[in-house]
């Protein structure tokens, strides 16, 4: 009986040994997939900026609105742009005009500590994402409504957090000039 153990253990061994030396032997290994040039809306971001903060996989998409013209009316009040890797959303950049710099409110993101982001009025930082917003057109009074663009860049599954925290900063820097730019706002803060 002792002899079977033995050789049914040496059998098993080499069925797994032989398993993962098949999968190197293919070279297989997932890598992210390539990104255009420009991604988002017309072009927000450089795709070679959001590319290593991705996790591998073998297909990308972009959502259906990713690709129509930036714009924050009355009337459309937002715009997002999802990549997905493999049928997973693995980042996401939106804005949202707002009537008054008070409805602007992240106390959601206080489980994940976020930090201060020196960008815009005002902005944060955490492990998976950045948020701030700039001021495009200030309210009048208390009773008539501004525009006050609030952004937002989340990327889950980043191989590296550490890359990730270096890059939200300069991401989130650039998707605010390209929002004042497209926005035409006149009396927008620029990005510290």
């Amino acid at each position: 009986m002792r002899r079977f153990t033995r050789t049914a253990a040496a059998v098993s061994t080499a069925v797994v040994a032989a398993g993962l030396l098949a999968g190197c032997a293919t070279g297989e290994e997932k890598t992210v997939p390539e990104l255009p040039e420009r991604i988002c809306w017309n072009g927000a971001f450089a795709g070679n900026d959001v590319s290593p903060l991705l996790p591998p996989g073998d297909k990308v998409e972009f959502s259906r609105l990713s690709g129509r013209h930036f714009t924050l009316t009355k009337e459309l009040d937002s715009a997002t742009c999802t990549l997905d890797i493999d049928g997973k959303t693995r980042f996401q950049a939106s804005a949202t005009r707002r009537g008054f710099a008070e409805s602007i409110e992240w106390s959601s993101w206080d489980p994940a500590d976020p930090k201060p982001l020196d960008l815009g009025e005002k902005g944060i930082i955490w492990d998976t994402g950045a948020a701030s917003y700039f001021i495009c057109e200030p309210a009048k009074n208390p009773n008539s409504p501004g525009r006050y663009i609030e952004l937002m860049i989340t990327a889950h599954y980043a191989p590296d957090k550490s890359k990730l925290q270096a890059a939200l900063p300069e991401l989130m820097k650039e998707f605010m000039a390209y929002a004042q730019r497209e926005l035409r706002c006149a009396g927008g803060a620029a990005p510290k």
